[in-house]
């Protein structure tokens, strides 16, 4: 049998018609990003965002079509709005503002909890790249994990996954019978990410709002089962990715992540503004790569000084939730997919992760949080 080709999915999404527009989805030029691993098919059915909410049938019918293809085992179609017109927006920063851009990319404030099932859902998330966010996440989801709880990991990163490395996960995730995903399963972790369903050296030149859509499709159609917490690994930055999660999804709260370096704190700041600005908590922030730890002799070096996001912390009233140091082990066990806090639980390092996690939890139990709503006042 012939290997499954873009044009192929494409034949199959030639029978599917847009009646309001009368014409295929694809002569009409809505079928966007089509991406193949294997018999995983992924692609964005571009609408108008006044359209969205109606345009449900129009995308299960596009994934019937190419679910009937030969060897397509899986089909995930996502719904994106082509941005609107922007209107002159007040000042900065408002809740104003943020509501129309919101509006704009077809974004409605969700009503009820995205992701049944889950009862607490934290983003991990950083105001720049570099600082080892994603590390962290993992390792304080495998704390999680090793404190008895049920844990989930969704690697909300769409243009530079690394969770299949750094859990050493391969392979696709396969389709439940209602057609969503189950997660791929590591150490006692649930994980999904686009690393999954796209070769890993394949860039993802997707505009923002098919990024959007690529992210509630992730929370929605996958099989999560019953979680206590679903640590969610954030882009770096404050962009519309990261507006969508903190407003669509009913976060418990965030943990920010930084290193000690003052130009580290500016840009964690904001991350933390953003967060308070959609008033979603912010349980701490955690230091990363606070001290280096020599290899050989075990001296301590502050190569990015030290202490400075326990500072921050202080400063604008909330907890630092731990440190973690700078150390070898922790690079190496990341790059082979065999992450410290799972693979050496005794070390000096799967503790302070674990450590961060506990103090974690405590402050999630006993606590729901509905998903923000945004008025235009």
């Amino acid at each position: 049998m012939a290997a499954l080709t873009d044009r192929d999915v494409l034949a199959a999404l030639h029978t599917v018609i847009d009646n309001e527009r009368g014409g295929s989805i694809v002569s009409l030029d809505m079928v966007k990003g089509v991406t193949l691993r294997g018999g995983n098919v992924g692609f964005m059915i571009e609408v108008d965002a006044a359209r969205g909410p109606y345009m449900e049938p129009l995308r299960k019918a596009a994934e019937d079509a190419v679910m009937r293809l030969p060897g397509v085992t899986s089909v995930s179609a996502v719904l994106t709005a082509e941005r609107a017109a922007a209107a002159p927006e007040p000042q900065k920063g408002s809740d104003v503002t943020m509501a129309r851009r919101q509006a704009a990319t077809g974004q409605a404030p969700a009503a009820k909890p995205f992701v049944p099932g889950v009862k607490h859902i934290v983003a991990v998330a950083s105001g720049k790249g570099g600082v080892g966010k994603s590390t962290v996440a993992v390792n304080l989801a495998l704390g999680l994990v090793a404190e008895g709880k049920r844990v989930g990991l969704l690697d909300a990163d769409i243009y530079g996954p690394s969770v299949p490395r750094m859990m050493g996960i391969k392979g696709k995730p396969t389709p439940t019978d209602d057609k969503r995903l189950n997660p791929m399963q590591a150490y006692g972790l649930k994980c999904m990410s686009m690393g999954f369903l796209v070769p890993e050296d394949s860039p993802m030149i997707w505009r923002g709002p098919m990024v959007i859509g690529a992210l509630e499709q992730l929370l929605r159609d996958v099989a999560w089962g019953e979680l206590d917490v679903l640590i969610v690994d954030m882009p770096p930055g404050t962009g519309d990715a990261q507006l969508t999660m903190a407003q669509r999804v009913p976060l418990a709260g965030a943990v920010i992540v930084s290193t000690p370096q003052d130009i580290a704190l500016l840009d964690a700041r904001k991350g933390i503004n953003m967060f308070k600005k959609v008033e979603v908590p912010l349980l701490g922030i955690v230091e990363n790569m606070s001290t280096f730890v020599c290899p050989n002799c075990n001296h301590e070096s502050h190569i990015f000084g030290h202490g400075g996001a326990k500072a921050e912390a202080e400063k604008i009233g909330v907890e630092c939730l731990g440190e973690i140091p700078l150390h070898i082990t922790i690079r190496e066990t990341s790059d082979a997919g065999t992450p410290i806090t799972a693979t050496q639980p005794d070390s000096p390092q799967a503790k302070a992760y674990r450590k961060i996690a506990a103090r974690l939890w405590e402050k999630l139990d006993g606590t729901t949080r509905k998903a923000p709503r945004i008025v235009i006042s």
